[in-house]
Parts: structure tokens; C-alpha cells; sequence
């Protein structure tokens, strides 16, 4: 059986991850339907609940999107009433943004659905698998 060449192989790679990227991407929307939720709003919510209040920029930095980006999540978020704007005890021309409790709870919601779909779709994997994946991710990633 003839071997096959190295850019075939790259492209078959890329083409199966940018599948599975798309599976997840839906399954993403999907599970966050019930909070009218956009992916990009959840990212900031977790943000905000793992590293607590900050400015505007912090948050950019950590969702690694432009500040204009950011407030337009964050204004989604915040008529929603799960975040809200305060004043930075540090800095009074500064606005931190914080969780609300209603977003503190919402955000708990949201972690269990996600932890449900990536349960769907890594579930076919081992223990093994997922560790060897979690593995060579680590390294795409740096």
C-alpha cells in the first residue's frame, strides 16, 4: 500500500478538527439556548466568576477580543442582569464590572450544561484518550 504524503495527512487533520470544532461550536449554541445566551457572553461570565470583578480591559485581555467587542458583551450581559458596572474603589473614573447573584446562577446553570455536552461528545473516548488529547491540545494551544 503506497504511503501517504505528509500534506495529505496535515489536511485530513485539519479538516477533522475543524469538524469536530463545528460539533462543538453547536452543541455550544444549543446547550446555552435556554439562557438566550450567545458563546461569547458565556465566556465572560466564567471569566468573571473564576477571576471576580474587573475593568473592561482585563476582561478583553482575558477573552483575548477587542475592548469594543467586550462592551458590547458586556452590555448584553448586563440587561440581562447578570452582570452589572460598579465604580473601582482604586479609581473612581474606573468601572469594574462584577457578576449579580441572578448571574452567579446562571453561570452555575451554564457550567453544568457544558459539562453535559462535552460528556456527549468526548464520551466515546477513554480515560485514556482524553488524557492523550487533553495532552496534544496543551501543545497546539501553545
Amino acid at each position: 500500500m503506497p504511503e501517504t504524503p505528509r500534506a495529505d495527512v496535515d489536511e485530513s487533520l485539519s479538516e477533522a478538527f475543524w469538524a469536530v470544532a463545528r460539533q462543538l461550536r453547536h452543541l455550544t449554541r444549543e446547550s446555552l439556548e435556554p439562557w438566550e445566551i450567545t458563546p461569547g457572553q458565556s465566556r465572560a461570565l466564567g471569566v468573571l466568576m473564576r477571576h471576580g470583578a474587573m475593568r473592561l480591559s482585563g476582561l478583553s485581555e482575558h477573552l483575548r477580543i477587542a475592548p469594543r467587542s467586550t462592551t458590547e458583551v458586556v452590555d448584553g450581559l448586563e440587561q440581562r442582569g447578570l452582570v452589572e458596572r460598579q465604580p473601582d474603589p482604586s479609581d473612581r473614573r474606573a468601572t469594574l464590572v462584577a457578576v449579580t447573584d441572578q448571574g452567579r446562577e446562571v453561570g452555575r446553570a451554564i457550567k453544568h450544561a457544558r459539562r453535559a455536552e462535552s460528556e456527549k461528545l468526548f464520551g466515546a473516548l477513554s480515560a485514556d484518550d482524553r488524557t492523550e488529547l487533553a495532552r496534544i491540545l496543551g501543545l497546539l494551544r501553545k
